[in-house]
């Protein structure tokens, strides 16, 4: 259960001789992490920019459906959550592929093939967050990180004070500003956020066609990161649940891409476009895509639908982000702020709640004074490489998925035809054959 709580509140319970570890970000990365160290005897403060947990939780731009794989298993297993995530959550089993014209390709059982390592669920990132913040997650709202200096063991944090009401909304401005010092300071609050920004200097995006890199003012300078911009998005919605909640389908089409994502008493559903389609309207584009299709099945019938329905659904623009170092004397990034996944791989926030458990590792062994600069580059040592090798998956689905040319997806789905589900998923299967050490 989240309880608010201020920063105040939540230092006065750390000892003396005990750490003091500020998580920036009450998301996915940030909640397993405090989790983790907190049923460890750590006392780490967690604070977040939203407003309340309602905020935090309920906003459509937070993120809908998730599905995890099996990597998650051994964080569920400390946080002795196991029961909850299942009832929370569906079992993922069959993936099937349509071709752009909407016909069955093929339909493969993920359940079989990732069964050898744990679990494959698809559950609503809200009901996630229920699961992992259990029956005590205090998190400090409406606060925020203005600056950090030296080695990133001061932080300037800021308050929001709430206002008059508006539109409906409440507003808020930056509070009383208070200097801290922290022993370890973890930037978990999003690639686009302004805390990690203080730590990697700003974006830097390349075109998904382009090959060079540039820095954020367009110049050739080296950049503290890279980014990739797919040219799409897509429209977000949830349809009601039906008899088969453990397929996830896909149609990768010639101009569009329809994702139906299973979860507990729901279905999540992503209607992707070129960015340059986006001012059309989700109602008429989906109405176009239902046009275009040869083969419509009650599913994709009822999810088009959804979406046509749907009052202004969140457009989710597709980029990611990749940081090129995550630690920095006694700051280090964590979770979308070290790399922002694209959601074509499905394995961005198993692989956040993965890198948590490594940097709650070590930082469950560190002690006050100098002891964190080493902690965070040993986790960035252990963690960095594995968490690029599925990045890189990501960004290679995103090539294939995100085609405009009938031609070009006619090949693709013939390619389908003949390459084995195991071989398209070899990445991930690498990833889990070998997971990291646990202490």
């Amino acid at each position: 259960m989240i309880i608010a709580a201020t920063v105040n509140e939540q230092l006065k319970h750390v000892d003396s001789d005990e750490p003091r570890i500020l998580i920036v970000g009450a998301g996915i990365a940030g909640i397993t992490l405090a989790q983790l160290l907190r049923g460890r005897g750590m006392h780490p403060t967690l604070i977040d920019r939203s407003a309340d947990s309602g905020r935090m939780i309920g906003d459509n731009r937070a993120g809908y459906m998730l599905a995890l794989m099996p990597m998650v298993d051994p964080i569920i297993e400390e946080l002795e959550c196991r029961e909850a995530y299942l009832e929370a959550s569906v079992g993922i089993d069959r993936y099937i592929a349509h071709a752009h014209t909407g016909k069955v390709l093929r339909q493969d059982h993920l359940g079989d093939l990732l069964a050898d390592f744990g679990d494959y669920r698809g559950i609503s990132r809200s009901a996630l967050l229920d699961v992992l913040t259990g029956s005590d997650c205090p998190i400090a709202f409406g606060t925020t990180v203005t600056g950090l200096s030296g080695d990133g063991a001061t932080v300037t944090l800021a308050q929001a004070s709430v206002g008059r009401q508006r539109f409906g909304e409440q507003e808020q401005s930056r509070g009383q500003e208070e200097v801290l010092e922290f022993d370890a300071v973890v930037i978990a609050d999003g690639m686009n956020s302004r805390t990690r920004r203080l730590v990697t200097g700003g974006p830097a995006a390349t075109a998904m066609s382009g090959s060079g890199k540039t820095s954020a003012d367009g110049s050739d300078k080296p950049s503290s990161e890279s980014a990739v911009d797919t040219t799409w998005g897509g429209w977000v919605c949830w349809a009601e649940a039906d008899d088969d909640q453990d397929a996830v389908d896909e149609i990768w089409g010639d101009g569009f891409f329809l994702g139906i994502y299973p979860v507990k008493g729901a279905i999540g559903v992503f209607l992707g476009c070129p960015d340059a389609r986006q001012p059309l309207g989700s109602r008429r584009f989906a109405a176009e895509v239902r046009s275009r299709l040869t083969v419509m099945t009650p599913r994709i019938d009822a999810c088009l639908t959804a979406v046509e329905k749907a009052e202004a659904p969140f457009f989710w623009p597709l980029r990611d982000s990749r940081a090129q170092r995550w630690s920095r004397g006694r700051t280090v990034l964590l979770g979308d702020a070290a790399a922002g996944f694209l959601p074509t791989a499905g394995i961005g926030a198993g692989m956040a709640m993965e890198s948590a458990g490594v940097l709650a590792d070590e930082l469950s062994a560190l002690t006050t004074g100098p002891g964190a600069f080493a902690a965070l580059e040993r986790f960035e040592a252990r963690q960095r490489s594995r968490v690029e090798a599925a990045h890189d998956n990501s960004r290679s689905l995103a090539r294939l998925m995100f085609g405009r040319s009938g031609l070009f997806a006619f090949a693709r789905d013939q390619a389908f035809r003949f390459i084995s589900i195991r071989t398209a998923l070899k990445p991930i299967l690498q990833l889990l054959e070998s997971p990291p050490k646990r202490m």
